[in-house]
Order: structure tokens, then C-alpha cells, then sequence
């Protein structure tokens, strides 16, 4: 039967990693073997990637892959990207390539403001508390100066500060609603100390406040924390060209045209599609996330919150045509950093913005925001032409051929057979049975 453990965080990696194999795997020898030989063998990597996070015992990699030809604004680049999935840095390069003689991709931030909270139950009139906030709210902007002077010397700080009311919500609710700039730093610590000293200030002068009863001075802080949604901090990417440069994939190119718009219209009108329409989104925008050091967590949280805006869960891209024009194109949140976290830390975040030329946060949110693009255009794509199996299951062959053991030879060989004829795990079971004597 097994129990717990007393004092996990103290043990040595071997000791926890003996604990963990011989208390909950079948075969401990098998598996220390397995979670020592990930490993790092550079000393010094190994423990800055220790000290990420709590209690490791080894390390879990990703694979790391380039995506070429991206014509951004006139500038070339190759977008590092990290993740499992076959064939999304594949339909990411097709995509690239296929707008690079079109024009390109064209970008535009339309917001910076990331915003906090801090969240509060005053049993009181609101009349009164409105007018307090009005009197303190100056004193609100100087109570952070210590922590904001950094900020501020580089054009960023606290923009506003904004009272509340959400007692239609939850009884005696309000809030303190504030917005920031964070410049090239996602700035979750900026922004948490800021709300925290907020909360600390409003709840002293509340103490003190002549206006209030004893009971409206007994302001209780319930929590201070940043939001992951970021409705004004956005960024814009579009492709667009004729109708008629529409002709790679022996459709015409109107009836190509038409059917993309009407691919998107569904993803807007239909939610069960839309899910699915953004997830492929997110495969570029997340495998970029990833490379660079950000938290993809919350850039998906936030992301998903702003399809559902509208008050149902919708298409994040959209597309039209006018005047025989082709137009394809995102808007979406994305809060970034590209100094603080990781990006100074963990050796292929620092390599993947040098490949992308040291971006800063705005030009990291624009490079994002273009592979989200590319990736959902070349589902779209395949989607309304071919179908999607075709070339993803073209792409996951070498999985299907690795999970049924096949060596090198019957790789290289089957790879080659199934360039005209369709994946399937059944027929692909079959083609190596038929090599194998």
C-alpha cells in the first residue's frame, strides 16, 4: 500500500528518483534509467533547469524546429517553433512559402494595456465609496512609486485606475480595475506588486476615513492579481492578394476563394467548428509561445476568453473578398515578454529570439500573430481541397511507423510507397507486413 512521504523537496534528485520509481513504477531500475539519461549533461544547463521549477527528477524535452520564408513587413524571417504535433511546422512553412510571392504578411499592434485587479467587499454606500476613491486615487499612483520608478524611466507604469462596481454580480463586490504598460516584460510581477500595495493603501485610508462608518471602514481585500485577459493589448495580421493569384491547388481560384470564406463563416457561426478551427491557431501561435519562453497558458486562456466576447465562442480569423481582392486575416491578444522569465535563462529561448533578431514584446506579438495565421490558413487550405488527412497523416507516418518497431530500411521504403497512396494505420500495418518475410 503506498503512503506518503515526509520532506520530498529535501531529498537529493537520486533519492527522488529512486522514491518515485520504486514506490510507483513497475520496473525501478528501467525507469531511473530512463529519467537519468534525459538528463543534461552540461552541468551548469542542468541546474539552471532545476531551478525553474520545484522537485525535478529529469527533464522533459520538446522538439525544437524552424520554420522558413516568412515575409513579415518586408522583412525575412524563420520562426523558431517547439511542439509535438506532425505537420503544423510543415503547414506553417507551406503557408509561408506560399505568401512569400503574394506579398507577404502585414502586421500592426493595436494595443499594449495589460490589466490587474484587485477585488474587494465594502458593506457600504457606493455614493460614499466613489467619493473616497476620488480622494485617495493620487495617493493610489504614489504609494507604487518605489516600484514603478524602473518602469517609468523606459515609458511604461500604471496608466489607470478605475473603481468598480459588480454588486449586480455578488453582494458588497467591487473592484479595482487597472491598466498598465509593461514595455518589452510581460510584467506579471510588476503588475502583482503594484494591485497588492494597491489593496494595502485602499484598506489603510479606508481605516482612517472620517466618511465612513466603522463598518464601511472594514473594507475586506479578497485577493490582488493580474488578469490573462487583455482585450487592448492586440495585435493585427493579414495576407491578402487578387482572387486570381489564388491557384496553387487545382481548384479555381474563385471557387478556392469562396469556399475559404465560407470555411471561416462556419468557424464564426458554428462552435463546435470554431473550437477546433482555433486549435488550430493555437498550434502555431503556442509552438511559438513555447520557443520563446512565454506561458502559454495564459496567452490560451486569453485568447479563448476573447473568442467568446461577443457572448458565444467564434472564429478567430477572418476573410473576405472585395473587388476581386482575397483578404485573410487575425486580430488577437497577446501578452508578451521578451526580457525577464526564461528569455535570459534557458539556452534555446535565448538562441530562438536571437534567430528571430531580439524582438522586442511588439514585434514578438506581430511574428506570433503571423504564425497563428499561417497555421490556420494552411488547415483552411487543406480543408477545403484535399481534406486534412492527406497531408497530416503523410506527416505522421514516421510516428506510426516508430510505435509498430519498423528499423531504418523499412522506413526509407515505406516512405517512399505511401508518397501516392493514403496513410492509415491499417494500411500502413499492412504495407510493413508485406515487406517483412
Amino acid at each position: 500500500m503506498k503512503t506518503p512521504v515526509e520532506g520530498f523537496s529535501k531529498f537529493s534528485k537520486d533519492e527522488k528518483i529512486q522514491w518515485i520509481a520504486q514506490n510507483f513504477t513497475k520496473d525501478p531500475e528501467k525507469t531511473e534509467e530512463l529519467l537519468k539519461r534525459y538528463w543534461n549533461t552540461n552541468g551548469e544547463i542542468q541546474k539552471v533547469h532545476d531551478e525553474f521549477i520545484e522537485n525535478t527528477i529529469s527533464n522533459y524535452y520538446l522538439p525544437f524546429a524552424i520554420a522558413p520564408n516568412f515575409l513579415i513587413n518586408g522583412e525575412y524571417y524563420a520562426i523558431p517553433m517547439t511542439i509535438e504535433e506532425s505537420s503544423v511546422v510543415a503547414a506553417a512553412s507551406k503557408a509561408a512559402k506560399f505568401w512569400l510571392s503574394r506579398g507577404g504578411f502585414k502586421t500592426e499592434v493595436l494595443g499594449t494595456e495589460k490589466v490587474g485587479q484587485v477585488h474587494f467587499i465594502f458593506k457600504g454606500n457606493f455614493s460614499k465609496l466613489s467619493r473616497f476613491f476620488s480622494e485617495i486615487k493620487s495617493e493610489l499612483f504614489d504609494s507604487t512609486s518605489d516600484i514603478t520608478q524602473s518602469m517609468e524611466r523606459r515609458g511604461g507604469g500604471i496608466t489607470n485606475i478605475e473603481l468598480r462596481n459588480k454588486t449586480e454580480a455578488i453582494d458588497n463586490y467591487f473592484q479595482l480595475h487597472c491598466t498598465f504598460e509593461t514595455l518589452d516584460a510581460m510584467g506579471a510581477n510588476f503588475i502583482n506588486s503594484c494591485l497588492e500595495q494597491f489593496a494595502k493603501t485602499l484598506k489603510d485610508k479606508a481605516n482612517t476615513y472620517p466618511g465612513f462608518t466603522d463598518e464601511e471602514k472594514a473594507i475586506e481585500i479578497v485577493m490582488s492579481i493580474l488578469s490573462n485577459y487583455v482585450p487592448n493589448c492586440v495585435v493585427k495580421a493579414e495576407v491578402s492578394c487578387l482572387v486570381e493569384a489564388l491557384n496553387e491547388e487545382g481548384m479555381p481560384p474563385k471557387e478556392f476563394a469562396n469556399k475559404m470564406v465560407q470555411a471561416v463563416q462556419i468557424a464564426k457561426a458554428e462552435p463546435f467548428r470554431a473550437v477546433t478551427h482555433n486549435k488550430g491557431i493555437m498550434n502555431g501561435i503556442d509552438a511559438v509561445v513555447l520557443a520563446t519562453g512565454n506561458d502559454f497558458r495564459a496567452i490560451e486562456a486569453g485568447i479563448h476568453a476573447y473568442a467568446a466576447r461577443e457572448g458565444s465562442y467564434s472564429s478567430l480569423t477572418h476573410a473576405s473578398i472585395e473587388d476581386d481582392i482575397f483578404k485573410f486575416w487575425i486580430e488577437i491578444p497577446l501578452a508578451l515578454g521578451t526580457v525577464g522569465g526564461l528569455t535570459s535563462l534557458h539556452p534555446l529561448v535565448k538562441l530562438a529570439l536571437e534567430i528571430l533578431q531580439n524582438p522586442t514584446a511588439k514585434q514578438l506579438m506581430q511574428i506570433i500573430a503571423v504564425a497563428g495565421l499561417a497555421q490556420n490558413f494552411a488547415a483552411l487550405r487543406s480543408l477545403v481541397t484535399t481534406g486534412i488527412q492527406k497531408g497530416h497523416m503523410k506527416m505522421h507516418l514516421l510516428n506510426i511507423l516508430n510505435q509498430m518497431g519498423a528499423n531504418d530500411n523499412e522506413k526509407k521504403e515505406l516512405v517512399e510507397y505511401f508518397k501516392e497512396r493514403t496513410v492509415t494505420n491499417a494500411s500502413v500495418k499492412e504495407a510493413l507486413q508485406n515487406l517483412r518475410p
